[in-house]
């Protein structure tokens, strides 16, 4: 419960005041806890900052899951691909803000950049395998790097743009994908979909 806690407090943190000014001792401010029990958590501010954004991926990665068991077709299981990356819950002003802030340090840290390869791979995993019936492997993995990188894009996109609309976001993705389908040997519009 305190580590949730911390989490939680970092993410306000971050979205109020930027990443560098987020400092352990406004962490602990927020979290009405002393600097002291951060460290006892995670060490430092950098391991409490990767906790916090391997729960924001974990996070997604769950969204994503269930909506993946409730999918039934190929082209239902990428768009509840699209619906966890692209949800309304992603496109909330913090939830946001604290993403682009992580993305913007992926370069200089190499503990952020471990958990965003490893969320970049579970969105293209779990797109590669729902093209499997219709395509070849080679086929289902370059198109599902095409779909991913379509979906981190429209996510910046909006985010940056400062429009913050899921709704279209999705439309635009799920209208990629749907040309993209157009394109694959064993699409057949009526089974497939």
């Amino acid at each position: 419960m305190r580590r949730r806690q911390l989490i939680e407090a970092t993410i306000e943190a971050i979205a109020a005041l930027g990443f560098n000014a987020t400092t352990i001792a406004v962490i602990a401010q927020r979290a009405t806890v002393s600097t002291g029990l951060v460290s006892f958590y995670f060490g430092d501010k950098d391991g409490l900052l990767e906790a916090t954004l391997r729960h924001l991926a974990r996070e997604l990665s769950r969204n994503a899951a269930r909506r993946l068991r409730e999918a039934q077709t190929p082209r239902e299981r990428i768009q509840a691909v699209i619906e966890a990356n692209l949800g309304d819950v992603q496109f909330e002003r913090r939830i946001a803000t604290v993403w682009l802030a992580f993305w913007g340090q992926v370069p200089h840290s190499p503990r952020f950049a471990r958990v965003q390869r490893a969320y970049q791979r579970r969105i293209a995993a779990n797109i590669a395998h729902a093209l499997r019936p219709l395509a070849t492997r080679p086929e289902a993995l370059d198109m599902a790097e095409s779909i991913a990188a379509m979906i981190d894009g429209v996510w910046l996109r909006a985010t940056l743009s400062g429009t913050l609309d899921g709704r279209a976001a999705r439309e635009t993705a799920g209208a990629y994908v749907d040309r993209r389908f157009q394109t694959l040997p064993r699409f057949e519009k009526d089974s497939s979909r």
